[in-house]
């Protein structure tokens, strides 16, 4: 099993460059690290007074690296989860905030451990993960994958303009798919067939 900081750099080398993209609700990107994140923890890089996209274009795979071992693992405690689904649920949680959390939760309900899916890991959520990963030490992690999977479907059904995460031009699996599946056993994968008739309604 790699350690935190490895998965954290591995995140960072996931997430790439600075990107500004008008499609993403996040807005100025590098590493994965947002501008909204970085205005709601003060990083003035620049020492302007202001935290902009000139500050996001300056934070260091260092700095990335720090931000989500503190505030993106340590902080929602990620650490209290069975290893198995540390690094997707980290990883998760650098991409989508507390909703990897609540997805969770929710399987963690629809396997019988009934939680309230507040995106919080108390201690109700790591003793239902716990008894989750007694009952099914070998799949757990691929269900939660499958999981994050299905979000990311469901939420470019809804939105349009993230369709672009999940499907590429030339219809194969966009990054939000490849990425998921990252954390999923390749038995588990989709098969490009099954993939394009998960978004054949799109047009």
């Amino acid at each position: 099993m790699h350690s935190v900081t490895e998965i954290a750099k591995a995140i960072v080398a996931r997430e790439g460059g600075y990107v500004n993209d008008p499609d993403d609700p996040g807005g100025a990107t590098k590493y994965g690290v947002t501008l909204g994140t970085m205005q709601r923890l003060g990083l003035d890089l620049t020492r302007d007074g202001r935290v902009t996209s000139a500050d996001v274009r300056r934070l260091s795979r260092e700095q990335a690296v720090d931000i989500f071992l503190r505030d993106y693992y340590e902080r929602p405690g990620i650490g209290r989860l069975p290893e198995c689904l540390r690094a997707s649920v980290f990883d998760m949680y650098v991409n989508a905030g507390a909703n990897a959390v609540k997805i969770l939760q929710r399987l963690l309900g629809d396997l019988g451990y009934p939680l309230t899916d507040d995106g919080v890991i108390g201690p109700l959520t790591a003793r239902a993960a716990e008894m989750a990963v007694e009952a099914m030490p070998d799949t757990l992690a691929d269900a939660y994958g499958i999981a994050r999977r299905n979000y990311y479907y469901a939420l470019a059904d809804a939105r349009p303009a993230s369709r672009k995460y999940v499907l590429t031009r030339a219809g194969g699996k966009g990054g939000w798919i490849t990425r998921a599946e990252e954390f999923i056993s390749p038995a588990y994968h989709l098969t490009l067939a099954q993939h394009r008739a998960r978004v054949a309604t799109w047009g």
